[in-house]
């Protein structure tokens, strides 16, 4: 495994459909060229030429549409492998470009997981002439809380529904086909009960009507539309409605649970560009008559940088893996999808921070793609819940992951051309704390380097703390005080799938104990938060002060990674 290099991409682990979709992508951005690609984004120009490019390729339709609806095409069909590629190779030239791909999954994922199959053909000839989508969840005042979701149908006598609401932060807005939106269903008399309840829960398929429907603005300064719209006295029939009730519910969670792991793998393409971008900058400038490559904090910042890429994505790779052999059976999806979202981007800011500290005031020029790769990478790990959130989603796994191992089948690499049909048939959203998960312990057992070494150390004492001085209940209401701890069990996770991915792509020992290096200073840090937490008691403070661990140094494995990560100097640089 290595870094995308558009220059040098030949695809060889795809088909030929999906290959000529990427070359063709690469195509496009780099026949734009970089001084084009700024000056649409600082214009915030909307990209009527990508749209165009994506319609003469028929690109969404081949990627989105599952096969039953292709028409015989045997290229159609959703594959996670392939979308993980194309999502990091949008975010590589552009989050704005990557937004309305993202978006338009999202605005599949109800439809496609819906019974109503006049509106799925509908949708598919929709793509096949380069329509994209919506996702209409979240509101003004409430985010995505949707039990509060505002948004109504009101039963009318004849059978039918009125919709009335606001959504906000509604991504194509401006141009979607369909928006699938969510809502609840009312009383009669326009009322909604104070209490959630499920059973009133809807999704339905929004066509932007201007008898109906009243985009108010675009909510952010970019390229991307990030829409706030009203709509008013829209009628909906039962043709348009996508689920009800629980089904609803559960579409919305289980489409998040798809659409997130794009979010991962921009983040993986906008800091292998800015990579690339900072390694040729700092090859070529002099300061203090020495180049700045040659300074040893330079080489400790870019040796850190990349392995935390390279770790990046090994993870979300491997993720994908567990993505593809999802079923009713083995859910282990659920927690791996999660990790690539929250996790992943937050590692993303992390290397293009580390970056930034490299090339200090060049990050800040209009005409470099880092400027654009700084404004935007924040944004990864906001989408779809705050750090707080995902580390309590990922707290409900613990359990069972720490103590209560099951037997899997073991899962190859799935880079096999097939759709994923199951991540349309999730099933009830619900039972986390259920799932159960392989046994992390052997696969760290099978490991013998030092810093692997040391972060078995760390870990099994965070296992012994879980056993011996759990959160109690009231500690557990406190995000605050549980956040290193969902910090900890992340970063455990986070190693057992790197270590998996390590073997099937023969990822050799010198990166790899340059990666558990900054695991093993990594999980210090959250120890150290974990000790400083008011309510942590005394008991937590000693497991918390046995975690704080030093990595093994190695002078002569330090430099050898130096001169590879210094290899990637002029590899790549994007055409003017």
């Amino acid at each position: 495994m290595d870094l995308l290099n558009p220059k040098k991409y030949y695809g060889d682990h795809l088909d030929e459909k999906s290959r000529e979709i990427m070359l063709k992508t690469i195509e496009f951005f780099e026949n734009m060229g970089k001084a084009k690609l700024k000056e649409k984004s600082r214009k915030n120009e909307w990209y009527d030429d990508f749209l165009e490019f994506i319609k003469e390729n028929r690109i969404f339709y081949t990627l989105n549409t599952p096969p039953e609806y292709a028409d015989g095409d045997p290229d159609v069909r959703w594959d996670t492998w392939r979308i993980c590629d194309f999502s990091e190779l949008l975010a590589f030239y552009s989050l704005d470009y990557w937004y309305t791909w993202q978006v338009t999954v999202l605005g599949l994922g109800p439809i496609w997981m819906s019974k109503n199959e006049k509106i799925k053909r509908e949708v598919a000839e929709l793509l096949k002439n380069g329509a994209v989508f919506a996702f209409g969840l979240s509101e003004r005042e409430h985010g995505a809380d949707i039990y509060a979701t505002e948004t109504k149908l009101v039963p009318q006598p004849d059978g039918t529904y009125k919709a009335y609401g606001r959504k906000y932060y509604i991504g194509n807005s401006n141009v979607a086909a369909i928006i699938s939106t969510f809502a609840r269903i009312a009383d009669p008399d326009g009322s909604l009960p104070d209490k959630p309840d499920k059973s009133r829960f809807v999704f339905f398929a929004l066509r932007r009507d201007e008898k109906y429907y009243e985009l108010i603005k675009n909510i952010v300064d970019a390229q991307m539309f990030v829409g706030d719209f009203l709509i008013h006295d829209y009628p909906v029939t039962e043709d348009d409605i996508l689920e009800k009730g629980e089904e609803a519910w559960d579409a919305a969670l289980n489409t998040v649970n798809i659409g997130k792991f794009n979010l991962g793998w921009a983040s993986i393409g906008i800091c292998t560009h800015a990579f690339y971008e900072s390694i040729n900058h700092a090859s070529k400038r002099r300061l203090y008559g020495m180049y700045v490559t040659d300074f040893p904090h330079i080489k400790r910042l870019f040796v850190d940088a990349y392995a935390k890429l390279m770790a990046m994505k090994l993870f979300a790779r491997r993720a994908c893996d567990y993505m593809r052999v999802a079923s009713r059976e083995d859910r282990r999806y659920l927690l791996y999808s999660a990790l690539v979202k929250s996790k992943v981007t937050r590692e993303g800011e992390q290397v293009l921070e580390l970056l930034w500290d490299i090339i200090a005031a060049k990050g800040f020029e209009k005409d470099t793609y880092f400027e654009l790769a700084a404004k935007r990478i924040k944004a990864l790990p906001k989408l779809e819940g705050t750090v707080h959130v995902n580390m309590a989603l990922a707290l409900k796994f613990l359990p069972k992951y720490l103590f209560e191992p099951a037997e899997f089948p073991e899962v190859p690499k799935m880079d096999m051309p097939k759709h994923d049909e199951f991540l349309f048939n999730q099933g009830p959203a619900g039972g986390l704390s259920q799932v159960r998960f392989h046994d992390y312990q052997k696969v760290y057992d099978s490991w013998d380097l030092p810093n692997i070494n040391v972060f078995k150390e760390q870990i099994a004492t965070f296992k012994e703390m879980c056993m011996v001085a759990p959160p109690s209940p009231q500690q557990m209401m406190d995000f605050d005080f549980m956040l290193p701890w969902g910090e900890m069990f992340a970063q455990l996770v986070y190693g057992h799938l790197i270590l998996e991915a390590a073997k099937l792509y023969d990822v050799d020992d010198d990166l790899l104990d340059e990666i558990f290096d900054f695991m093993v200073r990594d999980f210090s840090k959250f120890a150290i938060d974990l000790q400083a937490k008011p309510s942590a008691t005394d008991k937590h403070v000693e497991y918390a002060t046995k975690m704080i661990k030093r990595p093994v140094p190695n002078k002569e494995r330090f430099e050898r990674m130096v001169k590879r990560v210094y290899s990637y100097a002029d590899a790549y640089e994007m055409n003017p």
